[in-house]
C-alpha cells in the first residue's frame, strides 16, 4: 500500500430509489478527511429523484464517477458494476441509506499501512430510520476464515481491502455481503478491526427490510454454508448454531 496521502480509495455505492437518504451518504464519503477518494455511484434503474441528486454531486465534485444500469439488476450486480469501474488502490462499500464518520477512511488506511493488514473493518452503530441510536456493533480485533464461518464479523459498510489481494465478486445468493467478505478473508488469510474509541459508520435499520426477516435470513445462511462453501452437514450445523448466537448478540 502506498502512503496514506496518495492511496486512493474507491467507494462503491449502489443506488435504487434512494433520493431521501442519498445526499447524506454521498456527502459522508466526499467529506472524508482522507481526500483521495473515488466515489463510484451505480444507479440501478432508480425511478425517483436519485439521478438528479447524483448528477448534482457529480457536477460539483470530479471525484464522483457515475455508472447507470439499464434496469434494476439488484444490489449484487450493481456493486460488481462499481468494482469494474473503480480505479483506486483500495476498495470500500457504502449503501445509499447509510453514512460514515469523517475519519473512517483515514483511520483504516493508517492502521492497514502500519500493520500490513490486507483487509480492515471497524465498529459501527445501528440506528433507526430517524437516525436514533439502537446499538453499537463491536467486532473482534482480528478474524480468519474459520471465525467468519461462525458469523459475519465485517459490516459491509465498514469493510475495506487492498486491491492487491484481488477483487471479489458479489453473488446473488441472499446475504451477499456475508458471502463476499467470507471469500475475501479466505483469500487474504486474515482481517482486522481498525481501533478507534467510537463507531466509524452508521447502519440504518429499516422496518420490513429483507435483513429483518429472521427466517429468510436463516435460510440464506444455511444455503451459504451448504451450497456456497460446501460444508459438510456437521460443520454446517455447528456454524449455524454459532451464527444464531452471534446474531442475537448484535442486537443486544
Amino acid at each position: 500500500m502506498n502512503g496514506q496521502g496518495t492511496t486512493t480509495v474507491s467507494v462503491v455505492m449502489p443506488v435504487y430509489n434512494a433520493a431521501t437518504t442519498l445526499a447524506q451518504a454521498m456527502q459522508s464519503v466526499l467529506g472524508q478527511t482522507h481526500r483521495a477518494v473515488e466515489l463510484v455511484v451505480v444507479d440501478d434503474g432508480s425511478r425517483d429523484g436519485s439521478a438528479a441528486v447524483i448528477d448534482a454531486f457529480a457536477a460539483a465534485d470530479p471525484r464522483v464517477v457515475t455508472v447507470r444500469l439499464a434496469g434494476n439488476s439488484g444490489v449484487a450486480a450493481a456493486r460488481n458494476a462499481g468494482i469494474d469501474a473503480a480505479t483506486g488502490d483500495c476498495m470500500a462499500f457504502l449503501d445509499s441509506d447509510d453514512w460514515w464518520h469523517p475519519r473512517k477512511l483515514a483511520v483504516q488506511l493508517a492502521w492497514m499501512r502500519a500493520g500490513g493488514m490486507p483487509i480492515s473493518y471497524t465498529a459501527y452503530q445501528r440506528v433507526d430510520e430517524a437516525g436514533a441510536e439502537l446499538s453499537v456493533v463491536q467486532p473482534p480485533a482480528t478474524v480468519n476464515y474459520r471465525d467468519m464461518l461462525s458469523s459475519n464479523r465485517i459490516g459491509n459498510l465498514t469493510g475495506m481491502y487492498d486491491r492487491r489481494v484481488g477483487d471479489g465478486r458479489f453473488q446473488r445468493v441472499g446475504h451477499e455481503d456475508y458471502a463476499f467478505w467470507l471469500a475475501m478473508v479466505r483469500r487474504a488469510g486474515v482481517a482486522g478491526c481498525a481501533p478507534d474509541p467510537e463507531p466509524l459508520a452508521y447502519y440504518r435499520v429499516r422496518r420490513g427490510s429483507l435483513s429483518a426477516d429472521k427466517l429468510r435470513a436463516a435460510r440464506w445462511q444455511w444455503h451459504i454454508y451448504r451450497e456456497v462453501e460446501s460444508l459438510g452437514w456437521a460443520d454446517a450445523c455447528r456454524c449455524f448454531v454459532h451464527y444464531g448466537v452471534n446474531a442475537l448478540a448484535k442486537r443486544c
